[in-house]
């Protein structure tokens, strides 16, 4: 096959590109943040929407005591003009002249008496109306009203309400609007026509309306003043916890995780700080472990990198006919040394994977056939007298591949440390509701000094140490496995004196 290199094309921005493959160049985090748009604080965003929320709630307030305010304005004129309309109803029907004590027969002086007699509201217009030719005739309450124009100087007004077919209505003018009624007089054939009016000036009383509509409107402003003062101060300190979070987290390292959130209250914001200050205990308990585990780690594995190139270069060296041997014995070293690398890696693999939630699966398993299962494997790690004193006959929940391997490594920690005919006991029972599976030796036991770190990975007890061999053991990771696989099972692993002399591990695993 025959290939072509592509041309190199130079783009218009003179930057070479091969063939049709273009390179380009992520921005960096500082071009980000530059070209990220600006955010609104958490506490300006609260006290936008309560400012939102007030401001409805105080215009629905306005809009609904103005509409209240108007509508009894309305109620309250409609009323007045029933109640004076039906006052002259009655006088006309009722009335005596006072001269004659004889019904009224003269419409003008009717009018002029009953209207001498009133005393109507300040917004209130008594009239009386004779539609004499040429000039109409109107008769008024004593006394002025508080109006720019009464309406009995405004005759086009009065007139078209006299003309008005109906006996209710409201009229419209520029100096203001007026609601009226009318009561016609029966006359005589050939009297001009005669008729009592009452006129509301409604301006003033819906003038009132919307004053009482501006000062809600005052004091809705300076609430909401006083509203963007007190939110922004309550929104301050209820966010300052978090504001102090935010800076916590900015500060926190690799190097220095030790910075708290103090906690005050026993609010949702304390609750905040207190779940933060939860988590940075368990990432810094995290990053311990990590650094321990990193310097142990190379601690262990250098020792067999080491011995390893000292016999490489013990080998290199050789030229005799007798460095064969030492060539074949220096591989022997360093093979086996190369396996417990290998050991340990895969140790520390399997820890690595117990942090997983899928490191257990567990499944229903019979109990007895699991405890014989693990004895039958135990017997083949060493000559030493095995017993199964007793197994517990039921079903539990649990990973049986992960508790063998558990037993297994604890049958051969127990081999390490009993010599050939010495007692190794495996079994497991039901005690209180709980599993316990355990594997008991008859060999020197465990230093009190040593019983609370042997769990721990790349430690040994001093006064265990045996012969190197088994899953880990050299390293100091066995015991860590079996403890990360009772865990796994929301179990622990005990450890316990054997009577007579020794030591017993116990797996004590909850039951469903």
């Amino acid at each position: 096959m025959t290939t072509t290199d592509h041309p190199s094309t130079t783009t218009a921005a003179g930057k070479e590109t091969t063939g049709s493959s273009r390179t380009t160049t992520a921005p960096s985090t500082t071009d980000r943040v530059a070209r990220a748009p600006s955010r609104l604080s958490a506490r300006f965003r609260i006290l936008l929407w309560l400012l939102v929320v007030m401001s409805v709630a105080l215009a629905t307030v306005v809009l609904t005591t103005r509409s209240i305010l108007l509508r009894d304005v309305n109620e309250r004129t409609g009323q007045i003009l029933a109640q004076e309309t039906s006052e002259f109803g009655n006088f006309v029907a009722r009335g005596r002249d006072p001269q004659t004590g004889e019904p009224f027969t003269d419409a003008r002086r009717l009018l002029t008496l009953y209207l001498e007699r009133q005393y109507p509201d300040p917004a209130e217009e008594l009239l009386g109306f004779i539609a004499e030719s040429p000039n109409p005739t109107v008769i008024r309450q004593p006394r002025d009203i508080p109006s720019e124009l009464p309406l009995y100087r405004d005759r086009p007004s009065l007139e078209r309400i006299a003309a008005a077919p109906g006996s209710t209505g409201t009229l419209s003018r520029d100096s203001g609007e007026i609601r009226w009624a009318k009561v016609p007089i029966n006359r005589a054939e050939g009297e001009p026509e005669t008729m009592f009016i009452v006129a509301f000036h409604s301006d003033r009383a819906q003038s009132s309306a919307e004053n009482v509509v501006g000062i809600l409107l005052a004091i809705s402003g300076v609430a909401l003043l006083m509203t963007c003062a007190v939110g922004w101060a309550v929104a301050g300190s209820i966010l300052a916890p978090v504001r102090l979070v935010r800076a916590t987290a900015a500060q926190l390292t690799e190097q220095d995780l030790t910075r708290r959130i103090p906690i005050r209250g026993r609010d949702d914001i304390s609750a905040l700080a207190e779940t933060f200050n939860a988590m940075l205990d368990r990432l810094e308990r995290a990053f311990a472990a990590q650094r321990r585990f990193v310097d142990d780690a190379g601690h262990e594995l250098r020792t067999p990198i080491t011995i390893v190139r000292g016999h490489l270069e013990l080998m290199s060296e050789g030229d005799g006919p007798e460095s064969a041997a030492e060539r074949r014995e220096t591989v022997r070293l360093v093979t086996d040394e190369l396996d417990r690398m290998s050991r340990i890696v895969e140790d520390l693999l399997l820890l690595a994977k117990a942090e997983r939630p899928d490191f257990v699966q567990p499944a229903p398993v019979q109990l007895a056939e699991l405890t014989a299962d693990v004895f039958v494997k135990a017997r083949a790690l060493g000559d030493r007298q095995w017993e199964l004193p007793e197994v517990a006959e039921c079903e539990a929940e649990l990973d049986a591949q992960r508790i063998t391997q558990a037993m297994v490594q604890l049958a051969q920690n127990a081999v390490e440390h009993t010599g050939p005919g010495q007692t190794v006991r495996i079994g497991s029972r039901l005690t209180g509701g709980q599993v316990e599976l355990y594997v008991a030796d008859s060999g020197p036991g465990v230093r009190p000094a040593d019983a609370a770190v042997i769990f721990e990975r790349f430690r040994r007890g001093a006064a265990r140490r045996g012969v190197r061999g088994g899953s880990g053991s050299g390293a100091g990771l066995g015991l860590s496995i079996v403890k990360a696989i009772a865990e796994g099972h929301h179990g622990r692993v005990d450890l316990r004196p054997t009577p007579g002399g020794g030591a017993t591990f116990v797996l004590v695993l909850e039951t469903p």
